[in-house]
């Protein structure tokens, strides 16, 4: 019999692990959803790893959901196709040329991937947009924007149905108007008014930038929702990092416990986030009670 030695790379693996059952006791049972986007989306490689932290979520007991974006890969396909697309304040006019590709693209090939990537770790993932079993329901953004959609309503019914299945939902930011019109809605206000009908314990919106920061430049670890909106006041919190912020809030002011921005291009960022103390990115609360990081309340 061959004799081993421990070293101190498994000494720490078990001290992680058992440090981490708090954490795993606090989630189970919870829903947390998660904004898929960025660099995550980017590589087979991210997102293999990706895919078996989402299982390993669900393996201990966390309902997962899903809501990616796919601004980039819409992209290529429009110049493929040599079908023009217009930008006002930063969001895509959709028209109905768009709309075909903006749907065949989430739809189809985003959405199949991540499902494909969650089955091949051994989850059970079923893909679907907001417009199946009238998940989102929309109404017009802006007569600028043509087939961009705010939801109105979201019946969350199909998505309890998944999990009482075992079943990964893994969404593409559809929705449907009320004579049943096609709407383009953006990714993170998608998964924001998922989180807020689900209220669902956490919302963690994966991007590429590790969080939010200071005036000082610093990554802030936790912040309340009124230091958010001072923040924002003040001109610390601008541009890319508004919309997530509004969507932060808005998702807490619909019921979610917590929202957490954090850099998907970190190792393993959403276990990071839920398991360990230190957590992996900026958590926002409401302004109620003591703000604590990472508790296990």
């Amino acid at each position: 019999m061959k004799a081993r030695d421990m070293n101190r790379d498994w000494i720490a693996t078990a001290r992680t692990l058992s440090e981490a059952l708090p954490y795993l006791q606090r989630y189970t049972g919870a829903i947390v959803v998660i904004k898929l986007g960025g660099h995550a989306m980017g590589s087979d490689e991210a997102m293999e790893e990706f895919a078996r932290d989402v299982v390993l979520m669900q393996q201990v007991g966390i309902n997962p959901v899903i809501v990616h974006g796919g601004g980039p890969m819409i992209n290529a396909m429009l110049a493929r196709l040599d079908i023009r697309s217009d930008f006002v304040n930063g969001k895509r006019v959709t028209d109905a040329a768009t709309m075909d590709v903006v749907e065949m693209v989430l739809s189809g090939t985003v959405n199949k991937r991540i499902v494909a990537a969650i089955n091949g770790q051994g989850g059970r993932a079923v893909g679907l947009s907001g417009k199946d079993a009238r998940l989102i329901t929309c109404t017009p953004a802006s007569p600028d924007l043509g087939l961009v959609g705010e939801p109105s309503e979201i019946d969350p019914k199909i998505l309890h149905t998944l999990f009482a299945a075992d079943m990964i939902p893994v969404i593409a930011p559809l929705g449907a108007g009320t004579a049943g019109e096609t709407y383009n809605i953006n990714g993170d206000t998608a998964a924001g008014a998922i989180a807020a009908a689900l209220k669902a314990d956490r919302l963690l919106l994966l991007t590429d930038i590790d969080g939010v920061r200071d005036a000082s430049g610093q990554v802030v670890t936790e912040l309340s929702a009124e230091q958010i909106r001072q923040m924002t006041r003040d001109g610390v919190i601008a541009g890319g990092m508004i919309p997530k912020t509004e969507t932060a809030l808005a998702a807490i002011d619909g019921g979610v416990r917590a929202v957490v921005i954090l850099d998907g291009r970190a190792p393993n960022a959403t276990l990071l986030e839920l398991f360990t103390e230190h957590g992996a990115g900026s958590l926002i609360r409401g302004n109620q009670g003591p703000l604590v990081k990472r508790d296990t309340a």
